[in-house]
């Protein structure tokens, strides 16, 4: 059904060239000629007009979101233009980041506004470790781990075991609002708990694993009684519990078994594909790439689950059973 000024506000044409050229004589062409200048001359005179108000600022939390769906994209699909897109968008908050030591909620002609909120470091904090999945490059690792040193800093509540939705250093309010359920978007706290399982894995700083724990465990009774409002939550204690499996793929050349890996459902694996040597030896700091070395000029792939690493696999079937 229509609304009350169905067909009175908007001019709107609901029939077809062909009807309209039999009713007025006019071959199709001609009518759809004639459409197209009416339209022309209708926004001429639009233009005249006061345009109206458009919300054009960046957002980070929600940036934080796209960067990772659209890396989810590259992983099934191989097309680097959605890798491109989540580059070109994370390295923006990076350098940004970088030059303030803080993140903004919003960006406006690329001017910063407001301090960032619990939403903003947590998505761009897991954002920045789907990439460094996908690319190996160090920064992006540093990026995450600042994010999460500074979560933990300015917003973590010790009393409740959970964080704030606001910083210690913004504007002050008569009291520091906390979420913890799903809504339209992930609870920042269910993201940051998350994340930082990823990071301890990644780099065995414990007191990331301490914090994710608390969180859990503080949400737990709340997460069994109404499942349907922390599904993320469920996703960190399924990450806590099931314990990851790691995946390091070394030197990319073999894209049939790249492209199995990063396709195959493995919702508890952190998977990490290093092309170069220079990111290895930069990451062999980490007990994650411990040990693990370029062979030759071929693909390999090292499997670990529970701190033990299978050999380096270049086989898919062998690989498999490891998985």
């Amino acid at each position: 059904d229509g609304g009350n000024f169905e067909g009175n506000t908007i001019l709107a044409n609901n029939i077809n060239a062909s009807s309209l050229g039999f009713k007025f004589g006019k071959s199709e062409p001609e009518i759809e000629n004639l459409i197209s200048k009416c339209s022309e001359k209708l926004l001429e005179i639009r233009n005249k007009r006061e345009q109206p108000g458009k919300d054009d600022k960046i957002i980070t939390s929600w940036n934080g979101l796209m960067v990772s769906a659209f890396l989810s994209g590259y992983r099934i699909t191989d097309n680097s233009k959605y890798l491109d897109a989540a580059k070109q968008s994370i390295d923006f908050f990076e350098s940004n980041f970088e030059k303030n030591h803080i993140l903004h909620r919003t960006f406006k002609n690329a001017e910063p506004k407001l301090n960032g909120y619990l939403d903003d470091y947590a998505y761009m904090a897991n954002a920045s470790v789907d990439m460094f999945e996908n690319t190996s490059q160090p920064k992006y690792l540093s990026f995450a781990t600042n994010l999460a040193n500074y979560l933990i800093t300015h917003f973590w509540d010790d009393s409740t075991n959970g964080f704030f939705f606001t910083s210690d250093d913004h504007e002050k309010l008569i009291m520091r609002p906390k979420n913890n359920y799903d809504l339209s978007m992930p609870s920042g706290n269910s993201v940051a708990a998350y994340v930082l399982l990823k990071l301890y894995y990644i780099t065995q700083n414990k007191q990331f694993l301490e914090i994710a724990k608390k969180i859990i465990e503080s949400q737990a009774i709340s997460a069994a009684e109404n499942p349907f409002a922390f599904g993320y939550l469920l996703n960190a204690l399924y990450l806590y519990y099931q314990k990851p499996t790691e995946i390091t793929i070394i030197n990319g050349k073999n894209s049939e078994l790249v492209s199995y890996l990063r396709k195959k459902f493995l919702p508890e694996s952190i998977t990490v594909l290093v092309e170069s040597q220079s990111n290895l030896e930069a990451l062999s700091k980490y007990p994650f790439f411990s040990g693990k070395e370029f062979q030759n000029d071929k693909t390999t792939v090292f499997v670990c689950k529970n701190f033990s690493c299978s050999l380096p696999l270049s086989d898919l079937s062998e690989i498999e059973k490891e998985l």
